[in-house]
């Protein structure tokens, strides 16, 4: 979750859309999902195929306020209350990548937030377990999620520097918030050949690639970015 605007609202609603009317709501917004991923994602350099056609699938004016309802295809984080953001598609597309997300893989997400990135890794095939510290996002997204048919997605309040244990290791861990340094927790939850996608910095951060190879782990740094704050909680658990 990127940073936010310097003014937020405190709460998010999901828009309104009865079940019957998600379908048509959904396909009435495809030309805007389209554009945003020729314009903002391909032609910045996210080329997986798979990952373009899952950011043109998940209906991201679903996981925004309606007061930004008309910004939900723009290339920039939108908040989403409590002081926390949905990112831009971009870094959405480009972390989705950078994990190598294949189908029937188990993904560990920290920081749920609105359940976008969630649905992304989710049409990608795979088996996504996500946490997120604000319990009313957790479970405001666990309810949106539900509603948009995303049954692959486990959402739990908690502390995402535990990660999640007992459902490790993961093939990819993607995290949405900066942590100061690269938890342990979450490099010792890879499966091996696993990527763990972070940015991590305070008042300066680095998108890294950590990938596991037995008892080593590799280091990449990706590109500059600015995220909020990775912050402990306390788990609850479902």
């Amino acid at each position: 979750m990127t940073a936010p605007p310097p003014s937020s609202p405190d709460e998010t609603k999901p828009s309104p859309a009865s079940e019957g009317g998600i379908a048509a709501d959904i396909a009435a917004r495809q030309d805007e999902r389209d554009r945003m991923v020729a314009e903002q994602i391909e032609a910045r350099g996210v080329t997986d195929p798979r990952v373009l056609a899952a950011m043109a699938k998940v209906p991201r004016h679903l996981f925004v306020p309606d007061a930004y309802q008309a910004e939900a295809y723009q290339d920039h984080p939108l908040p989403i209350g409590h002081g926390v953001t949905i990112s831009q598609p971009y870094i959405v597309a480009l972390m989705t990548e950078l994990a190598e997300v294949r189908p029937g893989d188990k993904v560990l997400e920290i920081g749920t937030g609105s359940g976008y990135q969630a649905a992304v890794l989710a049409e990608l095939g795979a088996e996504v377990y996500s946490i997120e510290v604000i319990e009313p996002l957790a479970r405001r997204a666990k309810e949106r999620l539900a509603k948009l048919g995303y049954d692959r997605v486990h959402v739990r309040h908690g502390d995402g520097y535990r990660g999640w244990p007992e459902a490790a290791p993961f093939d990819a861990v993607v995290v949405t918030a900066a942590p100061p340094e690269v938890p342990e927790a979450l490099r010792e939850q890879l499966a091996d050949g696993g990527r763990l996608v972070i940015p991590v910095g305070s008042r300066y951060q680095e998108l890294k690639v950590i990938t596991r190879r037995g008892n080593r782990f590799d280091e990449r740094t990706v590109i500059p970015v600015r995220f909020v704050p990775m912050v402990h909680g306390t788990d609850s658990g479902p």
